[in-house]
């Protein structure tokens, strides 16, 4: 045989192990939701990547004929190399350097096996495994058949190599199956990437990190507080009522008569500005705004965020009644409060203010006591402490950290921050001002 034939012969083993190596990994990091995106739209590959698929979900049935060929390729590729161009190198030496074979052989078996050793991990390992990771999806769905077909071939010897290998991983203590389930932490990692290579947009991330949260947060966490709402007395003068509707920001209203503790439903004002408009004053005050009043519906304060998104979709009251244990009204959630939950708060008419935080030029930031926890920890890149179950809001942790009701001027320190009451509305901690601590500010708490 010519020596191009046999360095011809050298290659080709070098690239079906390149080929071999780069198929698996392919398969391997593959992402699942990519291939299956391919099947359902029936792209270009479709059938490749269903293919891949199954082998994914089954590596056993591949991992073990990928590794017998690479094992024999590198095996006779070694071999035949040592034993053919080692042996005409030696003689070249020889005949060119009149060196003796006890010197020639070894010299010339170093640089056969050198030069071999070093095309196989350029050309058979490293460049096709980083086109696999590169390229996983397409060439996973181009090779697939491939591998199937090589899997069916060597499915005794794939069999006996795949229960041997599952009965050491149970001596070792290992699990057998393989969980191809996502973690919340995986998402966020994912989302980040996308947010590096400008696939994703800031906000976007930020919104998909408070999606993910949502059935975590209990609904007292996002509802407006009984003492904060805006509610419809029906008890006043037919006037009264109409004046506080003419002066709400809002379309709802909860209704009630006397006390807002026993609330009766809620009040649409387009539905009263409609009749208002139909019928004029007196119709509507023959009609009554009592009579459109619509049943609320109600649930547990404890109830996750999710929850409460599922009963609005399902209830045309736009809006929910949060109660506690004892029935007592807690709050009023409605679809909007969601919202912001996801997208941050939204500007309200009249110049009135939202629960939000404002940086300071110094640095320090500017909080308001209904800021949720999630925000506060995220703005100032806090590990919230321990009773962060017992609280929702910025107040809610002022609270738990004094164990008292504060006065203006009282302040707690945590971590490396300052946190001081600088206003009260009421017994309600109103506004507090974050600032980082510095040496002479004492030694924060840990």
């Amino acid at each position: 045989m010519s020596l191009a034939v046999e360095l011809l012969l050298i290659v080709v083993l070098i690239l079906i192990n390149g080929v071999l190596a780069m198929s698996e990994l392919a398969v391997v990091s593959a992402r699942k939701a990519r291939l299956e995106a391919i099947v359902r739209k029936k792209s270009r590959g479709w059938r490749g990547a269903r293919l891949a698929l199954t082998l994914a979900t089954e590596p056993g049935r591949f991992l073990s004929a990928v590794q017998i060929g690479i094992t024999l390729v590198g095996i006779f590729a070694g071999a035949y190399s040592g034993a053919t161009l080692a042996e005409r190198l030696t003689g070249w030496m020889m005949a060119t350097f009149m060196l003796d074979r006890t010197i020639a052989d070894p010299i010339s078996f170093a640089i056969v096996v050198g030069s071999v050793t070093y095309l196989s991990l350029i050309v058979g390992e490293l460049v096709p495994k980083q086109l696999a990771l590169k390229n996983a999806e397409a060439i996973a769905s181009a090779m697939a058949p491939v591998l199937n077909m090589l899997a069916k071939v060597a499915a005794p010897l794939v069999w006996l190599l795949d229960i041997s290998s599952q009965a050491l991983l149970r001596l070792l203590g290992a699990r057998s199956g393989n969980s191809d389930a996502v973690t919340e932490e995986e998402i966020h990692h994912l989302v980040a990437e996308a947010e590096s290579a400008g696939t994703v947009e800031p906000a976007e991330r930020l919104m998909i990190a408070a999606v993910l949260r949502l059935g975590d947060r209990p609904v007292r966490s996002v509802m407006t507080p009984r003492h904060d709402l805006d509610w419809l007395d029906l008890s006043l003068p037919h006037e009264e009522q109409l004046l506080r509707l003419r002066e709400t920001t809002h379309l709802l209203l909860p209704a009630a008569r006397g006390s807002i503790d026993e609330p009766l439903g809620s009040v649409s004002v387009k539905d009263v500005l409609n009749l208002l408009l139909d019928s004029g004053r007196d119709g509507l005050a023959q009609a009554g705004i009592a009579s459109f009043v619509r049943p609320v519906p109600a649930l547990h304060e404890s109830a996750d965020i999710l929850g409460a998104l599922s009963m609005l979709q399902k209830s045309p009251a736009g809006m929910a009644f949060v109660v506690d244990e004892f029935g007592s009204l807690e709050g009023v959630v409605t679809a909007n409060d969601i919202l912001e939950t996801i997208a941050g708060n939204f500007a309200l008419p009249d110049g009135e203010d939202v629960p939000g935080a404002l940086q300071r030029e110094d640095g320090s930031w500017l909080l308001d006591g209904l800021l949720a926890r999630e925000e506060l920890a995220a703005r100032l890149g806090l590990t919230l402490p321990p009773e962060e179950d017992d609280y929702h809001t910025v107040a809610g942790f002022m609270l738990a950290r004094f164990g008292r009701l504060p006065e203006t001027g009282d302040y707690v320190d945590w971590k490396d921050w300052r946190f001081e009451v600088i206003d009260m509305d009421g017994r309600r901690i109103d506004k507090v001002l974050a600032r980082q601590m510095t040496v002479t500010d004492g030694t924060p708490e840990s």
